[in-house]
């Protein structure tokens, strides 16, 4: 009876093992489930230190009065500095960049110390006054949980990157109750790709997560928001507005954020005792202004009730501005998402006062605008519109104002998109070389220059103005063109001709002329230093087949000329370039994994493996062959499997067993 169940056991735990969905699904769930212990640990983390700092610290610095709370944050930035600088470097700063990054280049490899260097940094960052957020830390503790078991189990790299991203859900989901808000978190800004392999999977470890926080922490909102709505459709105009003002504020605090990193990355003094300097001025500024100490949820509730001076809302924008900036900039460990909703709801809740003094009649209560103030903020911060309004909608449970929180969202996003490319978190990686959507078939052009891909100066065809219509005609017919760039006498660009604008003029009735008569001179023109993605929307809103390429400072300067062969043949070789580095990266990682080498080799005519079977072959028991790549085609090797002349041969073989193989194959 005994070995009955155990063979049935067993027999189940096989099945179990060769169901893809099976496995992914349940390590989802128990990455869920650490990502919510984990979200409940770390806020229990930044209420101890809290009390420790502000509680037992007042008792201890009782003889500074008030002036105490100067030399907390630096007190904390005395033991966040030397944590993050010699245990775990990855801890620095707002997380997120971090978790990206392992997606996009480590097959969401995340150190397992980080997890625990991270929560210790973050929560003792946050206790003694940082002022930065929770979601950051969250998302990479709970990202790093989830790299670590698909390490521990050997998973794949694209396994790896699925959990990782469930445990970016289940942090977001857990620290703000909102488990479509982590879903889209995930997506949005982790992975960057919607797909219902990785939503399934998401969803699961969120949800999980979420009843696990809501266990220990209570089913209740982030946020108490009176009832608000749209109070008139005039009211969309003042929203709107929100939106554009919001996309300045989002650009303002990337800009100084990263600013004051640059200061302090460039000041000579020990990296690890810079979070100290920035803690006491931080110190200073929270000792005028407590609101810019920690989250800051306590002020964004009293804005979003109305209960805070226009004034005041004012003054913490700029305050809280660089309380951020100093806290992160000199090396200290927290999130920014709960800074940029302190932002929006003052610039919200400070511009709504104004609109409802002077329009109260087709306008709602302040407080609305606070509300819709924080998603526009966060959206042009972080570029992730659909994340900013869910994470809204469910952290206040309030649907009426959806309306103008959509369109505000929007507006901030387009805005600050169209200033500047690169998100609060993606900004931190250009920084450091890192395009994390150049190995994307979609974006691979960003990757590209013009300058990179343009047909040089030197080898194109030019035509003079004073060129004649007969001229033009047979050069046209001579190097079967359809355009040439029309240079004058000293080189300086002056337009361009294009076969049709010389059919054109025939068709008119005149048999004669000039060059000058007919050329475009106002062209659509590129730089070398712009991107081939930025080059193909030109092509495809405006239908031209080339575009000249002038120096940007000496739009006379004709540098080159970039055709549509050109995109394609630039984007082929960028593919291939992508392709050759995705399989070395594959096969050092399967070296890796099962101690051995690749070996590969070409049968010529002569060696011994020719026109045998592979069974018919004296492998060497530490040595298998994998694939035979035959042409343009890859064959997977089997027992009846014959050998070819040209074939390339791959093979998995033991150390030392490298010689033995090349013997049986020559």
């Amino acid at each position: 009876m005994i070995q009955r169940v155990r063979a049935q056991a067993v027999r189940a735990y096989t099945l179990f093992l060769a169901s893809e969905n099976a496995v992914m699904l349940t390590t989802a769930a128990l990455v869920g489930v650490g990502a919510g212990m984990g979200a409940v640990f770390f806020r229990w983390l930044i209420a101890f230190f809290s009390r420790l700092a502000f509680e037992d610290g007042a008792t201890a610095l009782g003889f500074m009065g008030s002036y105490y709370v100067v030399l907390i944050p630096a007190i904390g930035g005395l033991g966040v500095g030397p944590l993050v600088y010699f245990f775990a470097r990855e801890a620095k700063g707002h997380g997120v960049p971090e978790v990206m990054e392992a997606v996009a280049l480590k097959g969401g490899r995340i150190r397992p110390v980080v997890a625990v260097v991270k929560a210790l940094a973050s929560s003792l960052c946050i206790g003694t006054g940082g002022s930065v957020g929770r979601e950051g830390p969250i998302v990479q503790i709970g990202s790093a949980l989830g790299s670590t078991l698909g390490q521990l189990l050997r998973f794949s790299d694209d396994r790896i990157r699925t959990l990782l991203a469930c445990g970016a859900a289940g942090g977001v989901a857990a620290t703000f109750n909102a488990p479509i808000a982590g879903v889209f978190f995930a997506l949005e800004v982790i992975l960057r790709e919607f797909s219902t392999g990785y939503f399934s999977m998401v969803v699961v470890a969120s949800v999980t997560s979420s009843v696990i926080a809501q266990a220990f922490l209570g089913d209740s909102s982030a946020f108490l928001v009176p009832p608000y709505s749209l109070v008139s459709p005039w009211e969309l105009l003042f929203y709107t507005l929100l939106g554009l003002l919001a996309a300045f504020v989002a650009l303002a605090f990337i800009f100084l954020l990263y600013r004051t990193e640059d200061l302090f990355d460039a000041w000579s003094f020990p990296e690890y005792l810079q979070p100290v300097v920035g803690g006491l001025g931080l110190g200073i500024i929270g000792l005028y202004a407590p609101q810019v100490f920690g989250v800051g949820y306590e002020t964004i509730e009293k804005a979003l009730h109305g209960e805070i001076l226009t004034a005041v809302m004012l003054a913490l924008i700029v305050m809280k501005l660089l309380a951020t900036s100093l806290t992160l900039g000199s090396g200290g460990s927290g999130g920014v998402f709960a800074p940029s909703l302190f932002l929006g709801a003052m610039l919200g809740g400070g511009f709504g006062n104004l609109v409802h003094q002077w329009m109260p009649r087709i306008t709602a209560l302040p407080g609305a605008y606070a509300l819709v103030g924080m998603a526009a903020v966060f959206s042009g911060a972080a570029h992730a519109p659909m994340t900013a309004v869910i994470i809204l909608f469910e952290m206040t449970r309030d649907y009426r104002i959806i309306l103008p929180l959509m369109f505000a969202t929007v507006v901030s996003t387009l805005v600050s998109t169209r200033l500047s490319e690169d998100s609060i978190y993606t900004l931190k990686l250009k920084r450091r070389g890192v395009d994390i959507d150049a190995g994307r078939d979609l974006n691979l052009m960003r990757s590209i220059l013009v300058g990179e891909a343009m047909t040089p100066a030197s080898e194109l065809i030019t035509v003079k103005p004073d060129t004649s219509f007969d001229a033009l005609a047979e050069l046209f017919q001579t190097t079967h063109s359809h355009g040439f760039a029309v240079v004058d006498d000293n080189d300086e660009f002056i337009g361009i001709v294009a076969i049709s604008d010389l059919e054109r003029a025939i068709k008119r009735g005149q048999a004669t002329g000039t060059v000058q008569e007919i050329c475009t001179a106002r062209v659509t023109t590129a730089y070398p230093d712009e991107t081939l993605e930025a080059i193909t929307q030109r092509f495809g809103s405006r239908d031209i087949g080339r575009v000249p390429v002038v120096d940007r400072f000496n739009a006379g300067s004709l540098l080159g000329m970039v055709h549509r062969a050109d995109i394609i043949r630039s984007y082929n070789h960028a593919l291939m370039d992508r392709q050759a580095r995705q399989d070395r990266l594959e096969r050092f990682h399967l070296e890796e994994a099962t101690g051995t080498r690749l070996f590969e080799f070409d049968l010529h005519e002569g060696h011994v493996a020719v026109e045998k079977r592979l069974r018919e072959l004296r492998v060497p028991p530490d040595c298998l062959i994998i694939s035979i790549r035959r042409g343009g085609r890859v064959v997977t090797p089997r027992g009846e499997t014959e050998f070819l002349i040209g074939d390339h041969v791959v093979a998995l073989v033991a150390p030392g067993k490298e010689e033995m193989l090349r013997k049986c194959l020559q």
